[in-house]
């Protein structure tokens, strides 16, 4: 006798993904609660074979953890119809057993069942692939600047180390690192050896990263004058303490504001909301969460120290707030309500216009 062909026509598979470099750990749960794992190389298409072979004309919907492979596995993923979402691990609910016997299989399992229960209510934004390389631009320029920050500072430790004494003509600090400053250092220094190798080998570092700072400058500048980011820079650069690279490094963080419900859900993804802990009528507030974005959160509160001299307004705010804590606690409020403004900015497409004390 003739067999039907087994189908999942109008069925949803999930698949829970513990993505590794070489291999990847796979839970398959059907609707009606089925469950298979199985290892297999880490390959999009070997998955989507397997789906193929066991669960044939299903609606495959997959998740993976974000970590190190980024959007690749997505977008892998999405390539063979397979609807694919990202979580982070801490947004995944992990029962006492999970946590104490934390297996590859289990955690793949995990995610499946939570796919399935429908769990996963704030999956990893997916970006653009151009938005991918443009935010990575914006990001390697902030590394390198602090690398050749980095080799600046051993260069004067080196001169003090070997009791060189600067010339009156660079004691200010702003004179450092300009032509005539390199100039002095390549040709007028004399260590406490009789060679000076070590640092020649670190001004010649020097002089390779303000390079490759430089060129990383004008493709932020570049990038700045594209249709896709001229009008929101602009807008942005219309705030106190908003510079070219803080501004660039919000469009290409944040891409789309319009993902962001309000002014809070948006201060909390720049890291700028303070724990709390609510217990019966005991309530209390801690410092700011953990969670946010590595990269904006400290920059804005930089920009704040800057905001606060150049706008009344923010400054009157600083003020008040010092009243009652220190000035680091206070510039945290104060970039609480940069991020206001800025999400205001970018939301309502208009300029920002300073508070009218004569209003």
């Amino acid at each position: 006798m003739q067999r039907n062909k087994i189908s999942f026509k109008g069925q949803k598979i999930f698949v829970g993904i513990d993505v590794h470099k070489t291999t990847w750990e796979v839970a398959v749960l059907t609707e009606s609660g089925l469950l298979k794992r199985h290892p297999q190389e880490a390959s999009a298409k070997v998955l989507f074979d397997f789906l193929r072979k066991h669960y044939p004309d299903g609606e495959y919907h997959a998740v993976y953890e974000s970590g190190f492979s980024g959007y690749a596995t997505y977008y892998a993923l999405k390539e063979f119809g397979i609807e694919c979402t990202i979580t982070h691990a801490a947004d995944v609910p992990t029962t006492q057993y999970e946590e104490v016997m934390k297996t590859d299989k289990i955690d793949a399992e995990k995610l499946a069942r939570a796919l399935r229960k429908g769990d996963i209510e704030r999956p990893v934004y997916i970006r653009e692939k151009d938005n991918i390389d443009e935010r990575g631009v914006i990001r390697i320029r902030k590394t390198i600047q602090k690398q050749l920050s980095g080799y600046k500072s051993r260069v004067k430790h080196m001169l003090h180390c070997n009791g060189v004494k600067m010339p009156e003509r660079f004691a200010k600090p702003s004179s450092h690192w300009s032509r005539a400053f390199i100039t002095w250092l390549m040709q007028d220094v004399k260590l406490l050896s009789s060679t000076r190798l070590s640092l020649d080998l670190l001004i010649r570092q020097v002089e390779v990263i303000r390079g490759t700072l430089l060129e990383a400058t004008r493709e932020l500048r570049k990038l700045s004058q594209t249709e896709r980011y001229k009008h929101r820079f602009d807008l942005l650069m219309s705030i106190p303490g908003v510079g070219q690279h803080v501004a660039m490094c919000i469009l290409t963080e944040v891409w789309d504001v319009n993902r962001f419900s309000n002014e809070r859900t948006f201060a909390h993804y720049l890291g700028l909301v303070p724990t709390c802990h609510d217990s019966g009528p005991h309530k209390s507030n801690g410092e700011k969460t953990f969670r946010g974005n590595k990269h904006l959160g400290p920059m804005i509160i930089e920009a704040s120290w800057i905001a606060i001299y150049k706008d009344m307004g923010l400054g009157a705010c600083y003020a008040y707030h010092k009243q009652r804590m220190n000035p680091q606690k206070a510039i945290v409020r104060v970039a609480r309500r940069m991020s206001n403004i800025i999400y205001s900015v970018l939301k309502n497409d208009k300029a920002y216009e300073p508070y009218q004390w004569d209003k």
